[in-house]
């Protein structure tokens, strides 16, 4: 089949115009998955020569065992498939360049050829992507409020839960990203293992601690290590905390994995500085950093 000049121009169109659709949906899956709390790990094809069979902007992304888009089928899907879940594993921000030779006796500086006959050459960019932090802070009281007034000016995400209207408001929460104001039993109910996993860490912070031990032994029997809980509170309130824990048939390793007291030890008294302190600690945490150990000057 012959095209005009004006018909390989269309065709040429079409596929930058599907080119732009796959890519826009692969974004749209990749944001959904960040939001849920899940790290993703995406290729972009962003050069290529020759014959291949995908243009520049396709991509691929995996999180966990799900997969998204396209970068040409075949073998060089597969190949580009495999480092990224191998990249995904690693669990840490990263990036890396690779280009495919889409021709078993391709040569070249750092081309790993591919048994194909395809005969062109394609150039990806392959990186990892890590959920910004989202903090469930359960009891909107005034420490609350300093952390998601950090949150805000860091772009993190939080949300509230509590059982008075008043302190889980738009008016006090503003951005708020979810507002739960209700019995922590129905908020309990409402949740599960795998929604759970949106919220990077969750903080006991109520005014009751009534209503903190119902959370704390509701959530220890749905959460995975992937969510991290805190408590807010006293020696005396862990201890009892830790002993109906344990009646529940909460494992000690479980409790073990428990922050509390919350926060960095800092010396923090107000709740600015407590905020201070539980940032710092899950910032620690996000960038893989030993607040403890030492710097350049004392390496």
């Amino acid at each position: 089949m012959q095209y005009s000049r004006d018909g390989i121009r269309r065709k040429a169109h079409e596929g930058v115009a599907l080119v732009n659709l796959m890519t826009q949906r692969v974004l749209e899956w990749c944001t959904a998955r960040l939001a849920e709390g899940e790290i993703v790990a995406m290729a972009t094809i962003i050069d290529t020569s020759g014959s291949v069979p995908a243009k520049v902007g396709a991509r691929l992304a995996v999180a966990g065992t799900m997969a998204e888009g396209t970068v040409g089928g075949a073998g060089l899907e597969f190949q580009v498939t495999k480092r990224l879940r191998e990249l995904h594993a690693i669990g840490k921000v990263s990036g890396e360049v690779a280009t495919f030779g889409l021709n078993k006796v391709a040569t070249g500086h750092e081309v790993v050829p591919l048994d194909s006959l395809c005969g062109g050459r394609v150039c990806l960019v392959m990186e990892v992507v890590i959920p910004m932090p989202h903090i469930l802070l359960m009891g909107g009281g005034h420490v609350a409020q300093a952390i998601a007034h950090m949150c805000n000016g860091l772009g993190w995400d939080y949300s509230v839960q509590d059982t008075r209207s008043e302190y889980s408001s738009e008016e006090v929460f503003p951005e708020a990203r979810e507002r739960h104001c209700g019995k922590v039993s129905d908020f309990l109910i409402s949740e599960n293992l795998d929604s759970l996993k949106r919220f990077s860490d969750i903080l006991l912070l109520g005014h009751d601690w009534k209503e903190d031990e119902e959370r704390f032994i509701g959530l220890l029997t749905m959460v995975e290590s992937s969510t991290r809980i805190g408590v807010i509170g006293s020696k005396t309130k862990w201890q009892a905390f830790s002993s109906k824990a344990l009646e529940a048939g909460i494992s000690q390793s479980t409790l073990d994995s428990v922050d509390c007291p919350i926060g960095l030890d800092l010396g923090a008294e107000s709740p600015a500085e407590i905020a201070l302190a539980v940032v710092a600690a899950v910032l620690s945490r996000k960038k893989g950093a030993d607040p403890t150990a030492g710097n350049w000057r004392t390496d």
